[in-house]
C-alpha cells in the first residue's frame, strides 16, 4: 500500500471516529429554508422563530385527545424533518398510570397542574433547561410560577380554563346557579360529565362546603355518599368530546371544560356556561419532559416551534380554551381578527376576573390520593 493511500485511509478512520463520538454518525441540523412548506390543507408554515439544532429524527408525545391542530404537527414535521409519534389519553390518571409503569419511551406529556407535583415526587420528570426555551418569553406571566411548579422548573403552560356548568336553555327552563342544582332528580339521565375524578369529586366537596383538596377522610366519605346519589343519573362520562352529546341533544346539561362549552355553544347558541355560586374549578394543562426522554433535542424544538405566536393562534380556531400564550393572542389580534374577537368577547374562554377570584384550583393531595382514587372507582362502579 503506497503512502498516499495509507494516509487517506487514516483520515477516513479519524473522521469516522469523530462522527461516532458526536452521536453515532448523526449530524446536528437546524431548519433549512428551502422554500415554502405547505400542509395538506394548504396552510403555509411559518419559519422557526427559535431554530434549534437537532440530531433526533423523531419525537414521541403523549397528549390529551382532540388537543393539537393538524397543521401544527404537519408544519413541525415539514420545517424540521422530524417525525411526530403521538399517543392520546383521556384523563390524567390514565396518563400517569402508563408513564409511571415505565418503558413508555415518551418525550413529552401534557399533565394538568395537580398531577405535576406527583410526577416530580415520583422522579418521572426532568428539569427544563430554560436556556433552550426562548419561547418562554411568549407567555403571560399570570400563567407562570404557580404553586404546582414554582419557577416553572418542570413545566411550561399549554392551555388553561375552568370546569363549570353547561346548560341547554332551550331544554332546561330552570335557572341553574349552583353545583348543588345538578342533584335535582328531574335532571336524571340528562347530564354529561367529563370523566375527571378530581373535578367531579371537587365539585361535590364544594356542595358540602369543603375544600376541593381536603385530605380529611370523614369529609371525603361524605362526598362519596353524596356523589353516589348523582353518578347513576349521569347519562355519560366523556372526556374525549363531551360537546358531541350536547350538540346532538343527547345531554342537556352537565359539567364540562371551557373549550368544549364554547364549541357546543357555537353550534347551539342556547347552550350557556354557568359559573356556580360555590366557584368553578380552575385548571391549567402543561408540557413536561419525562426524565429519560429519548429525543430531548427534538422535544425542545417542538416546544419552541409549536408555541410561537404564528402557530399557536390555531388553538383559538380548533381548541378554544383559555390561551396563556400572549404572543399567539397578539398574532390573532393582528391577523385573525374574527377569532380573536370571539375569544375576547366570550366569558367562557376569557374567564371573568370574578370567576377566577372565586375559583378553586385542584392540588396534589399527597398520601390522600388513594382515597380519591377509591371514591372514583367505587361510585362509578355502583358500589
Amino acid at each position: 500500500m503506497n503512502n498516499k493511500l495509507f494516509k487517506l485511509l487514516g483520515l477516513l478512520v479519524i473522521a469516522s471516529m469523530a462522527l461516532t463520538a458526536c452521536g453515532g454518525g448523526s449530524v446536528a441540523t437546524k431548519p433549512v429554508d428551502t422554500g415554502p412548506k405547505v400542509t395538506k390543507s394548504g396552510f403555509t408554515c411559518p419559519a422557526a422563530q427559535f431554530p434549534s439544532e437537532v440530531t433526533s429524527k423523531e419525537v414521541n408525545i403523549f397528549v390529551w385527545t382532540e388537543y393539537i391542530p393538524v397543521e401544527m404537527t404537519e408544519c413541525f414535521e415539514l420545517v424540521y424533518g422530524i417525525k411526530v409519534n403521538r399517543d392520546e389519553y383521556s384523563s390524567n390518571e390514565e396518563m400517569y398510570a402508563k408513564v409511571s409503569a415505565g418503558g413508555s419511551n415518551y418525550d413529552l406529556v401534557q399533565p394538568t397542574d395537580y398531577i405535576i407535583a406527583l410526577m416530580v415526587r415520583q422522579g418521572l420528570l426532568q428539569e427544563l433547561d430554560h436556556g433552550k426555551l426562548p419561547v418562554l418569553k411568549n407567555f403571560d406571566a399570570n400563567y407562570l410560577n404557580f404553586e404546582f411548579d414554582p419557577g416553572n422548573k418542570y413545566s411550561i403552560p399549554y392551555q388553561a380554563g375552568t370546569d363549570a356548568i353547561v346548560v341547554n336553555t332551550d331544554a332546561i327552563k330552570d335557572t341553574i346557579t349552583s353545583w348543588n342544582d345538578l342533584w335535582k332528580p328531574e335532571y336524571a339521565g340528562k347530564m354529561v360529565f367529563i370523566d375527571d375524578s378530581r373535578a367531579v369529586i371537587g365539585a361535590t366537596l364544594l356542595t358540602l362546603g369543603y375544600d376541593v383538596n381536603t385530605t380529611d377522610p370523614k369529609q371525603l366519605a361524605e362526598a362519596q355518599a353524596k356523589l353516589k346519589e348523582l353518578v347513576p343519573n349521569v347519562k355519560l362520562f366523556d372526556s374525549d368530546s363531551p360537546k358531541t352529546a350536547l350538540i346532538a341533544g343527547d345531554a342537556e346539561l352537565g359539567l364540562v371544560w371551557t373549550g368544549e362549552a364554547l364549541l357546543a355553544q357555537q353550534e347551539k347558541p342556547a347552550i350557556q356556561y354557568i359559573y356556580p355560586t360555590e366557584g368553578a374549578i380552575l385548571w391549567q394543562d402543561n408540557w413536561v419532559m419525562l426524565k429519560d426522554a429519548p429525543h430531548a433535542d427534538a422535544a425542545y424544538a417542538w416546544l419552541n416551534y409549536t408555541m410561537q405566536g404564528d402557530i399557536f393562534w390555531m388553538m383559538l380556531r380548533d381548541f378554544p380554551f383559555t390561551n396563556p400564550n400572549a404572543a399567539a393572542l397578539e398574532y390573532a389580534k393582528a391577523n385573525q381578527t374574527e377569532l380573536y374577537d370571539i375569544y375576547m368577547n366570550s366569558p367562557i374562554t376569557n374567564t371573568p376576573a370574578e370567576a377566577v377570584k372565586n375559583g378553586h384550583r385542584i392540588a396534589d393531595v399527597g398520601e390522600a390520593t388513594p382515597l380519591y382514587d377509591d371514591i372514583w372507582v367505587q361510585v362509578k362502579g355502583g358500589q
